[in-house]
């Protein structure tokens, strides 16, 4: 891999024509980065800051939009022809937080420099308590089309335990203000494995999202991740450290309410009731995509070159204010590289991945994988690899056996 100093270089940088020769050929996608929040939630270690981390930094929400406005007419330039994107996400962070008016702004400045296709899917992310129906009219009429709800779960003490700060029953409410603004998508985000969560508080949080009639759900195993408050209390034994075992149990059981349900998985961790329905800006990271990422510390991907913004929201706007570029680093996957990305990458779907990607010996691998329960044996007899649900919750060890490490 080539990489790319770690300071911003005043002029940019350039992509290399390797990279830029397929673009249009494959899906393009423009996610912006929001890095706002209210608080902080103890599991948390996305690149975000409350008003308090932000103080004295000159950082704002201003601020913040005149940079990604820059950024924005750069990717242009550095694209040179962009095509008009297909999706648009806004994640964070607490997008809501820039409130339906600042939403449309981020929008607006998109749509002024790449353009969007005719149907694009334009989603946002949304913390239930930093919504309302107007909220929601006001998205929908600047031309947003999905939101995702971070509903997390609907039992008090595992929200508490996860330092949300929304009430249980609000996100449920958020949903059907979105459906009722006319937004065409709703999905509701879960998290499952909360040390202390019983099967009952999983109950709860799966009987609430089905009464709500979202037709998309993503579900993922709490993760402890170093320098959180969360890891904090688990070290020092304040909480149990999530068990393995009863995560797996209880992926089995949203999996099989949510496919009662008419929610079907279509992703490791997602669950749709249509293929309409089901996200498509996601669908183009795992189908080896497109995307211009904007925004502090965003990710960004064209033609197997990936690069990187700085990530403190005084830092990028000082950059861009001073003509520079906020990229903060580059690399370039070579074969290997890109051959294992689709490999781990194109398994965790339903579509599976065929099976002509795989070496002689990854080959063999999946066979085996077959005869163990953990890929579907008559997709493997097509000429697919697909996981069992078995093997959905060993995706990891699959992958790495298909690739022989």
């Amino acid at each position: 891999m080539e990489a790319m100093s770690s300071t911003p270089t005043a002029t940019g940088f350039a992509l290399p024509g390797t990279a830029l020769a397929g673009l249009g050929s494959r899906a393009f996608g423009v996610y912006v980065h929001v890095p706002f929040c209210a608080s902080r939630c103890g599991y948390c270690d996305f690149n975000t800051y409350t008003a308090s981390e932000l103080a004295g930094s000159g950082a704002s929400p201003a601020g913040w939009l005149d940079a990604l406005r820059v950024e924005l007419d750069q990717a242009v330039r550095t694209l040179g022809r962009p095509p008009a994107a297909d999706t648009v996400f806004v994640g964070g962070g607490t997008p809501s937080l820039l409130g339906a008016s600042g939403l449309a702004d981020v929008l607006a400045a998109v749509r002024g420099t790449f353009g969007l296709v005719d149907g694009a899917e334009v989603t946002t992310e949304a913390n239930p308590e930093s919504t309302s129906a107007e909220f929601f009219a006001g998205i929908a009429s600047a031309g947003y089309t999905r939101v995702s709800l971070g509903m997390q779960s609907a039992a008090p003490g595992v929200l508490a335990v996860l330092d949300r700060r929304h009430t249980p029953g609000r996100a449920v409410a958020a949903a059907a203000e979105a459906r009722a603004a006319g937004i065409g998508q709703v999905s509701l985000d879960l998290i499952y494995g909360t040390p202390g969560e019983t099967d009952a508080d999983l109950e709860a949080s799966l009987d609430a999202v089905l009464g709500a009639g979202v037709d998309h759900v993503s579900a993922y195993s709490l993760i402890v991740e170093d320098g959180t408050a969360l890891a904090r209390k688990v070290r020092r034994g304040e909480l149990a450290a999530p068990d393995d075992d009863v995560a797996a149990d209880r992926y089995e059981m949203l999996d099989a309410a949510l496919g009662a349900a008419g929610l079907h998985w279509y992703e490791v961790s997602n669950w749709a009731t249509s293929e309409r329905t089901r996200c498509r800006h996601n669908l183009g990271y795992w189908r080896d995509g497109d995307w211009w990422g904007a925004g502090p510390g965003a990710h960004s991907h064209v033609g197997g070159v990936r690069w990187w913004n700085v990530k403190h929201p005084a830092r990028y706007a000082s950059v861009l204010g001073s003509g520079g570029s906020p990229a903060a680093g580059q690399e370039t996957l070579g074969d290997t590289e890109r051959h294992e990305e689709r490999v781990m990458l194109g398994l965790r779907l339903a579509e599976g991945l065929p099976l002509r990607e795989l070496t002689d010996v990854g080959g063999q691998a999946a066979r085996r994988a077959a005869r163990d329960g953990l890929l579907s044996p008559v997709e493997i007899a097509l000429g697919r690899a697909v996981l069992t649900l078995r093997g959905r919750l060993l995706a990891d060890a699959v992958v790495r056996a298909l690739l022989g490490i």
